[in-house]
């Protein structure tokens, strides 16, 4: 999957073990490698776990049209699709088999 970041500081933190140790504790830094893995080596969306430790799940309300998968609780790496338009479904929902490349917004925790 290709991997875009919203903030070019996002992305020189996030491609760099060092900036990342910097930025977040040593045990988020080492988590945040292994998700941008697991999403790096997907061939689509629909190919990231669903289940845990990666959990990638779809967010609603104020969040909707972003996805997360789990960090170190409470933080999630939230992103959305870098599509335009984005894949669809007949149904409206977002096509995971088609969403081939993502824009990484941000680590939070939203609870």
């Amino acid at each position: 999957m290709d991997i875009a970041f919203r903030t070019r500081k996002l992305e020189r933190i996030f491609n760099s073990e060092k900036e990342l140790n910097r930025a977040y504790d040593r045990r988020m830094a080492r988590t945040i490698m292994m998700r941008l893995a697991v999403l790096k080596n997907a061939r689509a969306l629909s190919f990231v776990p669903t289940s845990r430790p990666d959990r990638l799940h779809r967010l609603i309300g104020n969040r909707g049209g972003q996805f997360a998968v789990d960090l170190v609780h409470p933080c999630r790496l939230i992103f959305v699709p870098n599509h335009d338009p984005i894949p669809l479904k007949d149904d409206g929902g977002i096509d995971r088999d088609r969403v081939t490349a993502i824009t990484i917004m941000e680590v939070v925790d939203y609870h």
